[in-house]
């Protein structure tokens, strides 16, 4: 399920074409029966391994996970901790961007990371997580201290 208007505005950016295919595609495997909103996500390592996510709802709605934080711990998951890009697809209006919990989430991973953003519907933006995330909270802002014992 490939939009025409992604291959060419990312003509020059094979990589990405690729990360916006994959999150079109995993995006149907979505669980999202209480908003109906699926979102796919496909995360690029630094190694090129491409490590796919989809949004899963529950019930009790703080309990669900986002595309980009499942594709954060499948990668996690497979031993990669250093990323190159994100693409994310909805069927939104335009491109949905990833809530402020999954900026978080990623920016732990460095602020270099390219997010792309595509919307099945039309539309597509991308930039480096830090545009989405200025003054971001990351590993560098504190040091870590030991716990006391009590």
């Amino acid at each position: 399920m490939t939009a025409p208007h992604w291959r060419k505005a990312l003509a020059d950016r094979p990589e990405l074409l690729e990360l916006v295919e994959a999150a079109a595609a995993v995006r149907e495997r979505a669980y999202a029966p209480y908003s109906g909103f699926k979102v796919g996500a496909a995360l690029r390592t630094s190694s090129g391994m491409v490590v796919l996510g989809v949004n899963v709802e529950n019930a009790s709605y703080p309990v669900g996970c986002c595309a980009e934080r499942s594709a954060v711990c499948a990668a996690v998951t497979a031993g990669e901790r250093a990323f190159r890009a994100i693409a994310i697809v909805t069927d939104a209006e335009q491109p949905a961007a990833p809530c402020g919990l999954c900026r978080q989430n990623l920016c732990e991973f460095g602020l270099e990371l390219e997010v792309v953003l595509a919307s099945e519907r039309g539309g597509l933006w991308h930039a480096p997580l830090r545009d989405l995330l200025p003054r971001a909270f990351t590993p560098d802002s504190f040091e870590p201290r030991p716990t006391k014992l009590l």
